[in-house]
């Protein structure tokens, strides 16, 4: 299997890696294939924007309905102009 050495890392983020995975109860190893894994996954998804929008993960606002009613829109050729 192929391996992955990370050289030149902060302190702050491996103390941070370090939390993460001891938190999540697994191997420093491991929580770094989970993040890489969840990082790239995501990259595949996101590459249309349709698959941008309708990832949760990328929600910015609650789901709201919003009633639109356009039979009160005017047609344009009805216009007298």
């Amino acid at each position: 299997m192929p391996q992955l050495l990370v050289r030149n890392l902060d302190s702050h983020l491996v103390r941070r890696l370090r939390s993460r995975a001891k938190a999540h109860g697994v191997s420093v190893e491991e929580e770094h294939r989970r993040i890489l894994k969840q990082a790239l996954s995501r990259m595949d998804d996101d590459a249309s924007l349709i698959g941008f929008l309708m990832n949760e993960a990328n929600a910015v606002a609650p789901d709201i309905e919003l009633p639109i009613d356009r039979s009160a829109e005017l047609d344009p050729r009805q216009l007298d102009l």
